[in-house]
């Protein structure tokens, strides 16, 4: 029987992580992640599997590069510029289709910033990550529970797509603590074919590559990719409403931001004002026609986010002029509060 306990927020990611059949973390400290790594150095010896605290951010992805290629399942987790050091493999890895699993738990910046959360990170997880025609699955938890959830979901995503997926966090989320049930163990992993594990005289050699000289052969390859990420497009969007089939204020809201905006919309009913919650769970891919549909019908949307206002470009994309789209964002680090919420959309209301 699944039991409850009290977990802190990035020991989460890593036990789970573990249950998911992760037997390779290889890390670097930053703040507010290094709890992940911490607990990833006493874990991982338990259940056989192997830790590395690398010299660098950049070696560690590598490692995590390596033993992707090899067919295990391989962790990596960092915060903000530690995930700028890993963009380049992070390329490497979309373009020789390995799959691998990037947490990022973000803190302010730009540059070193501070270390207070933050959700400015969105362009980077979702637009400009790294060099290339590529995507990356983002997923975004809002709990402590989908934290652990999403590790798995991460993990199965990028064997069954292979492609990176980045679970992205922040600060807030990675250091509160909320009851969890943890998944039960993966028992049987899907099997890699293509993974360089030795023939053994049985099979000609895999060989994982991200380079190809003949610009044709390049362009198929790219071109076989992204049906894959239009699979993904129609198979893995995820997004969740709250109060939404009669708002007429929809508030928009991802991660951690989303907690805060549940408060504002329940305070707002209370208050009379319908008031409801779209929450994107995936960042790529976007939802953008569920936006749109539960858009429709409210008076106008207000984007809200731990950032100067990165979401609120897809929001406005999906909903495409039909209604007006406004922002409201704290950064530096500042969390938002429902009050400050609630003083947008009473502000908005009145015309000012």
């Amino acid at each position: 029987m699944a039991r409850k306990v009290l977990a802190k927020g990035n020991e989460a990611l890593a036990e789970a992580a573990i249950a998911a059949g992760c037997r390779g973390f290889f890390g670097y400290p930053i703040t507010p992640q290094t709890d992940v790594a911490a607990y990833m150095a006493r874990r991982m010896p338990q259940v056989g599997g192997v830790y590395v605290q690398a010299e660098s951010e950049i070696a560690a992805v590598n490692m995590v590069m390596g033993a992707a290629a090899a067919g295990a399942r391989a962790l990596t987790s960092s915060s903000s510029p530690g995930i700028s050091l890993k963009s380049e493999t992070i390329s490497y890895l979309a373009g020789c289709d390995l799959p691998a699993v990037i947490i990022n738990m973000q803190r302010a910046g730009p540059g070193l910033g501070g270390i207070q959360p933050s959700q400015a990170d969105y362009f980077q997880a979702t637009k400009g990550l790294a060099h290339g025609d590529f995507h990356l699955i983002v997923l975004a938890p809002y709990s402590v529970q989908e934290m652990a959830d999403f590790m798995v979901l991460a993990f199965d995503l990028a064997d069954r797509y292979r492609t990176p997926v980045m679970l992205l966090g922040d600060g807030m989320l990675g250091q509160m603590m909320e009851p969890v049930v943890f998944p039960e163990p993966v028992k049987t992993l899907p099997e890699k074919s293509w993974a360089v594990t030795g023939t053994k005289g049985k099979r000609p050699p895999n060989i994982i590559n991200s380079l190809y000289i003949q610009p044709d052969e390049l362009e198929t390859l790219v071109l076989e990719r992204y049906k894959r990420y239009e699979a993904i497009q129609r198979e893995e969007t995820r997004f969740e409403t709250f109060f939404a089939d009669d708002a007429e204020v929809l508030l928009t809201a991802y991660g951690s931001t989303a907690r805060i905006a549940k408060s504002a919309v329940l305070a707002l009913r209370e208050k009379g004002v319908k008031a409801g919650l779209f929450r994107p769970v995936t960042l790529w891919p976007f939802p953008q026609e569920a936006l749109r549909q539960a858009a429709a019908a409210a008076e106008y949307v207000l984007c809200v986010e731990m950032s100067m206002g990165q979401m609120v470009e897809d929001v406005r994309l999906a909903v495409n002029g039909a209604k007006p789209v406004h922002f409201y964002g704290r950064t530096g680090g500042v969390v938002p509060s429902p009050a400050e919420i609630i003083e947008q959309v009473t502000r908005i209301r009145e015309g000012s």
